[in-house]
């Protein structure tokens, strides 16, 4: 109850294992409810039929790039913020805090405006036929059109983490996913004088319930319930803390940009196997994005850790405390490969009954899940590092990964193994991962880094 209800904010003292408890637990939930987006829409979705998971699945592989963006400011702000909490100085945190929105909304009208205006062209890009884009094109132009309350929910979360308020940031998901439950069947099927909109009827769903949960996140961080008291004098420019915070952001930036455009090129692979393997790993994907959010709150609990412990100048604790993570990631993701490795034909089953669809979806749950073993450790120690400000390690880690390693191995596996051959490389991208980012860690140049 302390955890969820945030009643502790700053963890530079007592014991790792309790921090990271009180961490881990109001972010491991935020982190599933930011997964039940996807997966309450793609639930309801799969109800209309194959074409309309298929432009959700598209649309979701390129609206990826911003969720890298978004991924990446928000790592920046836990960290820049976490830094100032660890060093006392809470009112710097609340001018990070201030500088954070104003990037948002910038970088919003940046990828917003232009995927507006081409979303036709893009979703021919990622090889979606005639027939789709004439039927199911406006959800992707209506995604876009939310890219600033896509990106400000992000953002605003790393705030309320590196403040140490995981458990505000859980409640504006929450309020987001309440939300979405709830419009997705009354947009999507109509209910009396609301008509059914069909697919385009789940972007408007998730667009209101993400615009509600950024609405708690600012009044949260303005009335004082958080660590700091946000006002508008916050969000007046200062250029030399807008260039310090995008300089720090850049690298986070940076890595998952390589990692999230990866899905694209595999989604586009898939493609060309037909709508049906494409449906099939939609789905599967979902389910993996919603199973692994658990362990993405253990990172981001490290991240945390590890930046206010910086802070404070307790390097070894910080450093005892990434690998404490990292082992608890392993019993949990070690946990959830034998889940989908027995019940996989039941879990896609419950989403879809084409045969085709269940046989590409199965396959994907059950190939992916065998690298999470070494996906726990890569998660972990990767966000450490962010958490560090050292985020030049991972952004190239994961352009050896993704781009040179992942790409063409998925490319050269589907000539002989078709969609299975994108799966196993997905697989042994995380194997890589995982080894590369210990071998960084262990060299110890991220406890020196200044933020």
């Amino acid at each position: 109850m302390e955890a969820l209800n945030g009643q502790e904010n700053v963890f530079t003292t007592g014991s790792i294992r309790k921090a990271i408890f009180m961490l881990a637990v109001p972010a491991i939930l935020e982190m599933i409810l930011e997964s039940l987006f996807a997966l309450v829409d793609v639930s309801f979705v799969s109800k209309i039929g194959t074409e309309a998971v298929a432009v959700v699945g598209i649309t979701e592989s390129v609206l990826t790039i911003i969720y890298s963006v978004a991924w990446g400011f928000s790592a920046a702000a836990t960290a820049i913020v976490a830094r100032r909490i660890g060093e006392g100085n809470v009112q710097a945190a609340a001018e990070a805090a201030g500088q954070v929105i104003m990037i948002s909304l910038a970088l919003a009208l940046v990828f917003g405006v232009p995927g507006v205006l081409f979303s036709e062209q893009i979703l021919s890009l990622m090889g979606a036929n005639a027939s789709l884009i004439a039927s199911k094109g406006l959800f992707t132009k209506l995604m876009f059109v939310s890219s600033p309350v896509i990106i400000l929910l992000y953002t605003l979360s790393g705030v309320l983490r590196g403040l140490g308020n995981g458990s505000l940031a859980m409640r504006s998901l929450a309020v987001a996913n309440i939300a979405n439950m709830l419009l997705d069947p009354l947009f999507i099927f109509g209910l009396m004088f609301i008509p059914a909109f069909g697919v385009v009827g789940a972007a408007i769903a998730t667009t209101t319930g993400r615009a509600l949960g950024v609405m708690y996140q600012l009044n949260s961080l303005s009335n004082g319930r958080a660590a700091i008291h946000l006002n508008w004098q916050h969000l007046k420019p200062d250029l030399s803390l807008i260039k310090r915070i995008l300089i720090l952001a850049s690298g986070n930036i940076g890595q998952f940009l390589i990692g999230s455009a990866s899905w694209i090129f595999f989604v586009r692979i898939l493609a060309t196997f037909g709508s049906d393997v494409v449906a099939g790993y939609t789905i599967a994907i979902r389910v993996i994005i919603f199973a692994i959010m658990p362990a993405w709150g253990l990172a981001n609990a490290a991240a945390t850790l590890v930046g206010q412990n910086l802070g404070a100048g307790q390097t070894l604790r910080a450093e005892q405390s990434a690998w404490k993570a990292a082992f608890y990631n392993l019993l949990f993701l070690s946990m959830i490969t034998v889940l989908f490795m027995v019940f996989a034909p039941n879990i896609i089953g419950f989403f879809s009954t084409d045969p085709k669809v269940l046989a590409a979806g199965v396959s994907c749950l059950r190939i992916v899940s065998i690298g999470y073993p070494f996906c726990a450790y890569g998660m972990v120690i990767g966000q450490s590092l962010n958490g560090a400000g050292d985020t030049l390690s991972p952004t190239l880690i994961n352009l050896l990964v993704f781009w040179i390693i992942g790409i063409p191995l998925a490319y050269f596996l589907s000539i002989h193994l078709q969609g299975m051959g994108v799966y196993v490389a997905i697989a042994s991208s995380d194997f890589l991962l995982a080894f590369l980012s210990i071998w960084v860690f262990r060299q110890g140049k991220w406890k020196s880094i200044k933020v």
